[in-house]
């Protein structure tokens, strides 16, 4: 059953808007006579069951590792007969991409909820828990800082899609649409087929780490030569070989610390797949074009 992950500035009200989801997900399925729905379990992961301090935001490793604590919490839980409500802040689009390759990889559906309530909102509720003497709330400056790096989603990338937007003024998320995007009431399970990009299994070839390091850093390569051959142009297009779509370069152009970054998550994210060597260049071009449109 589905991944619901939720995203948001911090203070938006995610949890808020969580806890009326899994009311209503459980309110659905309680009053359900389909054996397949009245089986289901609905689990609510976040910061608070999972014990985690607001202080983890301060250090790159200790968020680092926080999130990998939601991640294999969420990888225990999912499976074909649950709901997963991703009930975090989600604010890095990598991550979600791997919690849409967490989904994929046992063949359940994903979806991501925006909770978007304007950052001045956000700071009002920051400041109104403070002065409530809330505990575990977020330092100032960690607090700005997860508004500052926050990469909204984008119904237009593959892993935040569908997209359902919560904004301040709406009573309740839209239950019904989320129910049928990821449930739905013709009696028939909802089943992802995986691709080769997310069934995770262990690399069978010897020399699959270095046609993966190899081939994206061509793209890499090719990508520099075409911006040094083309200078003052915004945007183009570059052919790949052995990709079918071409690179779609933003306006504004790239330079290499930037590629080489992007490169170093696709290969951190794709490292202990086994991809065929065919279709390497074709998931990073992919891949690069999400980064720099969505």
């Amino acid at each position: 059953m589905p991944l619901l992950t939720v995203s948001g500035y911090p203070c938006a009200g995610k949890t808020y808007r969580s806890n009326q989801l899994r009311e209503y997900f459980e309110s659905k399925i309680s009053a359900s006579t389909d054996p397949r729905i009245s089986k289901i379990k609905v689990h609510q992961i976040n910061d608070e069951s999972l014990g985690v301090s607001r202080y983890v935001y301060h250090t790159a490793r200790d968020e680092k590792d926080a999130r990998a604590e939601e991640m294999s919490a969420i990888k225990r839980l999912l499976t074909r007969d649950s709901i997963v409500i991703a009930d975090g802040l989600n604010y890095i689009k990598g991550f979600r991409y791997q919690l849409n390759c967490e989904a994929k990889a046992v063949q359940t559906p994903s979806c991501v909820i925006h909770i978007g309530v304007p950052a001045d909102k956000c700071r009002e509720h920051h400041k109104s828990r403070i002065e409530s003497g809330v505990e575990n709330c977020y330092a100032e400056e960690d607090f700005e800082n997860l508004i500052f790096r926050y990469e909204e989603p984008n119904g237009m990338a593959r892993w935040d899609s569908p997209l359902f937007t919560v904004v301040y003024d709406d009573e309740t998320p839209p239950f019904e649409q989320i129910w049928e995007a990821m449930v739905g009431s013709d009696g028939q399970a909802k089943l992802v087929r995986p691709n080769a990009a997310t069934v995770l299994k262990p690399a069978t070839a010897q020399n699959y780490l270095y046609e993966l390091d190899k081939a994206t850093s061509d793209v890499v390569t090719q990508i520099v030569s075409w911006q040094k051959d083309h200078p003052g142009e915004d945007g183009g297009e570059i052919s790949i070989a052995e990709a079918m779509a071409p690179i779609q370069l933003p306006v504004t152009p790239l330079n290499l610390p930037q590629l080489q970054r992007i490169r170093r998550q696709f290969i951190a994210l794709n490292r202990q797949h086994t991809l065929e060597k065919s279709r390497i260049k074709q998931l990073f071009v992919d891949y690069l074009n999400d980064s720099f449109h969505g």
